[in-house]
């Protein structure tokens, strides 16, 4: 993928509430393939080494998909917002930066960069049941604040520009429950 003409990039977790780039285009879209999971440990972020979080990530999976946004970030602050993205995302590695076809809700069809999770990192945690990600959740803190402000805005992103996410939803009222 050539930057330098602009290029999307496509939302499914934090980057749906907190981009922290600029864009010029914003769209819901659908990326085939892969499900939003809680199916990575967070050290950094959301986590420590000692007492890890959960964060999302794009989990390959035989006839899935995930709707998030898609942004269109313009040539002229390409490169500054990829250096971000890389710098924000892939902080421990356990994220694979990839180039993934996606379906914009304006029916168009585009490549994005996508950061999808890397399934034999040490920080890959798939298939956990709902019952224990809430319990970590719950209690987890990180670098960048609690895990729960993660899911819960999140969850809340999602909602806004009316996308449903029943696992998220699910998580969000339980650990609202552990957490009371």
């Amino acid at each position: 993928m050539n930057i330098t003409e602009g290029f999307w990039v496509f939302g499914y977790g934090s980057l749906v509430w907190q981009p922290g780039f600029d864009f010029s285009e914003r769209q819901i879209a659908r990326m085939d393939g892969f499900s939003r999971s809680f199916c990575m440990w967070s050290v950094h972020h959301r986590g420590t080494v000692e007492d890890p979080g959960l964060v999302l990530a794009l989990d390959a999976a035989e006839d899935a998909y995930c709707d998030g946004v898609a942004f269109f970030v313009p040539p002229e602050t390409a490169q500054a917002t990829i250096d971000y993205l890389r710098e924000r995302e892939l902080i421990s590695s356990a994220y694979l930066e990839e180039v993934h076809p996606i379906t914009l809700r304006d029916g168009r069809g585009v490549d994005c960069v996508a950061y999808v999770v890397d399934r034999s990192h040490e920080q890959y945690c798939g298939g956990m049941a709902l019952e224990k990600q809430a319990q970590v959740i719950a209690s987890a803190v990180g670098g960048r604040g609690p895990n729960t402000e993660y899911l819960y805005n999140t969850a809340e992103g999602l909602a806004k520009i009316g996308l449903q996410d029943p696992d998220l939803d699910w998580l969000a009222d339980r650990v609202r429950t552990l957490s009371a």
